[in-house]
């Protein structure tokens, strides 16, 4: 017999598999030897009360034992014939290998075309960056095999549940090796020790259907003729034919380039610039917990999520890194950047997240409406900018957080994860003044609603700026749904339409799913 049953209970009851039996035979009033198996459904912390509780949905198998995992649902992926049709994937990021591997379910044959390496290649250069200041353009934080989401945590957590299933994408990941507290946890993550793994098993799915994967070919231009997208160009001089699924991220400028100079209609979007802030992550276990011992023995290290208003815009927390640590994420030269990543034990002794401002168009000096790439001359702009203050390295310019918020010289820094190392710089004047001053007043907010959080114990990191992308490329021409341009199927976070792991994974299987019933519709 199974139960499903609704618990809260204390972390120490929680997150000990013998003291939850316990639990469950108390309240189905049973002796603990007829519960055969407990399973954890979903998992969410509720730590808005000095107590913390946690809430858990159970799967209680009594007298028996389930023969597999109850929860777990996996796609049953199946080699093409060898007459099936083909497309191609632009991009290897989350966006291009869910629409490739949807491809495969649909009979069509994908053909994956990743500017950067194979993603255990790419961790070396990422190295290269913070211990030589080396950014090789097709292969860093942004770009080769398994996209930006790579190395910056895996988080799986999203509200875009209208966009498609979330649990379907993380079965699939699931099934390629990520752990089953993906498919438990209220705000899952994988960790980046833990994704290239993860990667390359949907890689290999991929090429064992009968899928073609090629790394170091980047997209120079596309095939048109006609009206019609046949096929693209690259660098090397290689063509390829086929319908054409684009997703190439929020850091290809060259392809946001390519696009204005072959008159694809592409307009200007807005996002969000700001800082990175990292605290101790004891800190912010002891305000989130609401205790002096921080999270104890049971609970994860400490998340936050902080939004409001300043000034007509919206300033928040983004892709916070609870045992963190803070990298440089330039996707080429002159430029300095910086994002965060966790492993999946988020085991350091910091916490960061990106502190973010919205920027408009229209808040742009000099804008001009019409002008497609504004913001990302603007993004450019700023992170040159920041490269320069850096001593033209990767050396990160950094303030206290009060020392910002009230204007002021850091003397000293605190001891931080990033690894290229930390400067003192006044972030609070060369921000642009309409970024600087609504972040500093948003930090006096987040310090009011969380007692401790505004602190010296803090540094505020410059710059972060790739918290999506600065243009959109319009779609769905004459109602063909996610098409922008007959044949070119734009998708995920670079073409404007997701905004992390998940969203962009949905929106590649839903743009999959347009290119297949095109091919059976119009046999092209």
């Amino acid at each position: 017999m199974v139960t499903e049953l609704q618990l809260r209970v204390l972390p120490e009851v929680a997150y000990v598999d013998e003291n939850l039996k316990k639990q469950v035979a108390k309240e189905l009033g049973l002796p603990i030897g007829r519960i055969g198996a407990v399973i954890v459904a979903k998992r969410s912390i509720d730590a808005r009360q000095r107590i913390v509780m946690v809430n858990l949905k159970l799967m209680v198998y009594v007298d028996e034992r389930p023969a597999s995992l109850p929860i777990a649902h996996a796609v049953n992926y199946k080699p093409l014939p060898g007459n099936a049709p083909s497309a191609i994937v632009v991009g290897m990021g989350p966006g291009g290998l869910f629409a490739a591997l949807r491809l495969i379910e649909l009979g069509v044959r994908p053909v994956v075309l990743e500017r950067g390496k194979p993603v255990r290649e790419r961790g070396m250069d990422i190295a290269r960056i913070s211990r030589e200041g080396i950014i090789n353009p097709d292969s860093n934080y942004c770009f080769g095999e398994g996209g930006a989401g790579a190395f910056s945590d895996g988080k799986l957590y999203t509200r875009s549940k209208k966009r498609g299933s979330v649990d379907r994408i993380l079965n699939i990941f699931h099934q390629h090796g990520a752990s089953q507290d993906i498919l438990v946890d209220a705000h899952p993550h994988i960790g980046s020790d833990k994704l290239p793994k993860v990667i390359e098993a949907m890689r290999n799915t991929i090429l064992q259907c009968g899928g073609g994967v090629h790394f170091g070919t980047r997209v120079s231009e596309l095939v048109i003729d006609d009206g019609t997208v046949c096929g693209v160009r690259c660098s090397t001089g290689e063509q390829y034919r086929g319908q054409v699924i684009l997703a190439t991220g929020h850091s290809a400028r060259d392809v946001y380039e390519m696009l204005s100079a072959q008159n694809v209609k592409i307009e200007a979007k807005g996002i969000a610039v700001g800082v990175r802030l990292e605290h101790p992550q004891h800190l912010i276990d002891q305000i989130q917990y609401h205790s002096k011992d921080g999270r104890g023995r049971y609970l994860p290290a400490a998340e936050y999520s902080f939004v409001t208003q300043v000034d007509g815009r919206g300033v928040y927390s983004f892709c916070m890194c609870p045992g963190g640590v803070v990298v440089p994420a330039a996707s080429g030269s002159g430029q300095l950047v910086v994002n965060g990543m966790s492993a999946s034990g988020r085991n350091s002794r910091w916490a960061n997240s990106g502190m973010v401002v919205e920027v408009h168009p229209e808040d742009l000096p000099g804008y001009a409406p019409g002008d497609a790439l504004c913001v990302m001359r603007f993004q450019q702009q700023l992170e040159a900018r920041c490269y320069e203050a850096a001593g033209r390295s990767q050396r990160a310019g950094a303030q206290r957080m009060v020392d910002f918020v009230d204007g002021r010289n850091s003397v000293d820094l605190p001891a931080s994860s990033y690894p290229a190392g930390l400067q003192p710089s006044r972030l609070d004047l060369w921000l642009p003044a309409f970024v600087g001053n609504r972040l500093r007043k948003g930090f006096k907010i987040f310090g009011n609603s969380a007692r401790g959080f505004l602190t010296n114990d803090a540094v505020v990191i410059g710059v972060e700026t790739r918290t999506s992308s600065p243009v959109r490329i319009p779609r769905d021409l004459e109602g063909m749904h996610h098409v922008c341009v007959k044949g070119l199927y734009p998708c995920g976070e670079g073409a404007g339409y997701a905004g992390g792991i998940v969203s962009a994974a949905i929106d590649g299987e839903r743009c999959a799913e347009a290119l297949a019933a095109d091919i059976s519709r119009y046999g092209v």
